[in-house]
């Protein structure tokens, strides 16, 4: 699977600006922060402080955008610890769409209990599919379904089994 990063940061998206949840617009926003750590090498407080001035950031759930931009930069080590053996390339082939898009999935599925395993994983996918190259969300959507089993496997388990349940 082959992907490029568009070449300008996230900021614009197709679905609705008027459909989109505080918590998505968190999401988005703080990708946009990871990608200028990735592309720009810059910290979390100078990322932090440009983007609370950007428009649209007053209808994003701050607190959720402030604990995935900090969280996953605090934690890089670990989550690309994690993403990495899901990776059929080198770290450094992937997009910094993508990326970022693994670090705010793998660090909800971490630290976000109270959003559901699907929810992170769909929420995600979008992201990947609004800012991503072609087929980026389907790599993402792949290290993510690798992912969740090991991180939630309980929630993971119980959501599948009811499926099952369901159509028997």
């Amino acid at each position: 699977m082959t992907s490029t990063a568009k070449s300008a940061p996230p900021g614009g998206g197709t679905r609705k600006s008027s459909t989109k949840s505080a918590r998505s617009r968190a999401r988005e926003f703080a990708l946009q922060g990871l990608y200028q750590h990735f592309v720009g090498g810059s910290d979390a407080a100078v990322i932090d402080a440009f983007t609370r001035e950007l428009q649209g950031f007053a209808k994003a759930d701050s607190a959720h955008y402030d604990a995935l931009l900090h969280g996953c930069i605090e934690l890089k080590d670990d989550l690309d610890a994690l993403i990495v053996p899901l990776l059929d390339r080198e770290l450094g082939q992937i997009s910094p769409i993508e990326h970022g898009c693994m670090w705010i999935g793998a660090y909800e599925f971490l630290k976000c209990p109270d959003v559901p395993w699907r929810v992170v994983l769909n929420e995600c996918i979008e992201l990947a599919k609004d800012f991503g190259g072609t087929d980026g969300h389907k790599y993402v959507n792949a290290v993510l379904n690798g992912l969740a089993p090991r991180l939630r496997p309980h929630e993971v388990e119980a959501d599948r089994s009811a499926i099952r349940a369901a159509k028997a």
